[in-house]
């Protein structure tokens, strides 16, 4: 599979998006991210643009024939560059192909506060449980106090490393 990244006005990201596909592209969209806004005292969920002017197309077969580009009302350029064709390679082909299995939609990233009661998913701790008690946004980090041998204790780990607990 081959996959290409193309510049686009930002608020013609659909059109583009659909005018490749009816153009032979396989797929393309504009990435998109569940982010949570706050309207009249609800937290409601919604689309945004992960990256907004970007489109991701995929195909099959390399697309050689920079035609396909031509007459699209929006389109900008193609990302890139001409020795491979435009077509993502290394970091980048990864990071599209990890759009692609999720079909284009990131979903939300966990928020943590103070208080919240975690589980440290890291094996050296063996998803121990604790609380959260400070929290170093710069370096995405929280403080977890926990016991541990009927002692209290704290470690700092980074976001990754913890997960929320549910209430049941």
């Amino acid at each position: 599979m081959y996959a290409y990244c193309f510049f686009c006005e930002t608020q013609k990201c659909k059109y583009v998006a659909f005018s490749l596909e009816q153009r032979g592209v396989m797929r393309a969209f504009s990435p998109q991210i569940i982010r949570r806004h706050r309207v009249q005292g609800k937290n409601i969920d919604g689309m945004c643009d992960l990256l907004p002017g970007y489109i991701f197309a995929y195909s099959e077969e390399e697309l050689k024939d920079a035609s396909l580009c031509y007459g699209i009302d929006g389109l900008i350029r193609r990302i890139g560059n001409r020795e491979t064709d435009y077509s993502l390679t290394g970091t980048d082909f990864d990071f599209a192909m990890n759009l692609y299995g999720k079909n284009g939609i990131v979903g939300q990233v966990p928020v943590f506060k103070i208080g919240n009661e975690v589980r440290l998913d890291d094996p050296l701790f063996n998803n121990c449980k604790g609380k959260i008690t400070k929290i170093d946004y710069r370096k995405q980090r929280a403080r977890v106090d926990y016991s541990f041998g009927g002692m209290d204790c704290y470690t700092w780990v980074a976001y990754e490393l913890i997960s929320k607990v549910e209430n049941a």
